[in-house]
């Protein structure tokens, strides 16, 4: 049986690549019609999981960590995925970098994830150099941190997690879920990635509280769900081996689709990102 920390820290570790298979050259060149530059191209592996197709946090953690890998000199501000495709565990993932602008302050990649010759995911990142600065925050996470007994499993999450409610649970509940989850000890570079993560994991079952007879485990026998868009920004640096607190919110479910957003703060009660997510989501008859 693998390690699926293990596994996911391979994931995250892109390998740069000279150009895409099939592809033209990836040297850096200008595309005249887009001003678009190629920056970078990456192969990214896939994790090991008992399920055929590819995670979405796994996309979301390679986005970001191709966009920091091209233009090593900005942190990720934001990132707005387009999942495309399903995509599939038996062949790599290749993420090609183009620039849009870059300047001493900010930067705009565009990032394509393409798999056997298929777009399967499209990312627009916008990126800053850290700098000092007025701060003012008018959010609270007004929730203390979990005791040990609310420590909860989850298949995806390869570290400590404590949450408030059970997302398996079938009776009606407040669209409201929060998590509280530290990894184990990691380079401060791969927080965002971790964070982004695990952010595509429980905003549906969020959503679904709301629906009575239904929990998020009965994805492919009462409903079906898939990701279409995430966004996930970051406004501060932190750690993903300290604790932090995912404040999950689905304000509606209409029209075959459901829409989450949620905060991340720190144990002391900064707030250091937010998410959003719009996914598919059909009940069956």
């Amino acid at each position: 049986m693998h390690d699926l920390w293990t596994d996911l820290l391979g994931c995250l570790d892109l390998r740069p690549q000279q150009d895409y298979p099939n592809s033209e050259s990836a040297v850096p060149r200008r595309d005249n019609t887009h001003r678009a530059t190629t920056l970078s191209v990456f192969e990214g592996t896939n994790q090991r999981l008992e399920y055929h197709r590819l995670f979405g946090g796994q996309l979301l953690a390679q986005f970001v960590g191709a966009a920091v890998a091209a233009c090593p000199d900005k942190a990720v501000k934001s990132v707005h995925v387009l999942f495309a495709r399903e995509g599939k565990s038996d062949a790599p993932v290749y993420y090609i970098v183009h620039s849009q602008h870059q300047g001493r302050s900010f930067a705009a990649l565009t990032v394509t994830a393409r798999q056997k010759g298929e777009v399967i995911g499209t990312a627009a990142v916008s990126m800053h150099a850290v700098e000092e600065g007025f701060a003012h925050q008018s959010v609270t996470a007004d929730s203390p941190l979990l005791p040990p007994e609310s420590r909860v499993h989850l298949d995806l999450i390869p570290w400590e997690t404590r949450a408030s409610a059970d997302l398996d649970d079938t009776a009606v509940g407040p669209p409201g879920y929060d998590l509280w989850m530290r990894t184990p000890e990691v380079d401060q570079e791969l927080a965002a990635p971790l964070v982004a993560y695990a952010t595509d994991l429980n905003l549906i079952g969020t959503a679904l509280r709301a629906v009575d007879g239904v929990g998020q485990r009965g994805n492919g026998t009462t409903f079906t769900s898939a990701t279409t868009s995430h966004t996930v920004w970051f406004h501060r640096p932190f750690r993903a081996d300290q604790w932090l607190l995912l404040r999950h919110h689905s304000p509606i479910l209409a029209h075959g689709r459901c829409f989450g957003r949620g905060d991340v703060f720190t144990e002391d009660g900064a707030l250091v990102a937010s998410f959003a997510q719009e996914a598919l989501l059909r009940f069956r008859p």
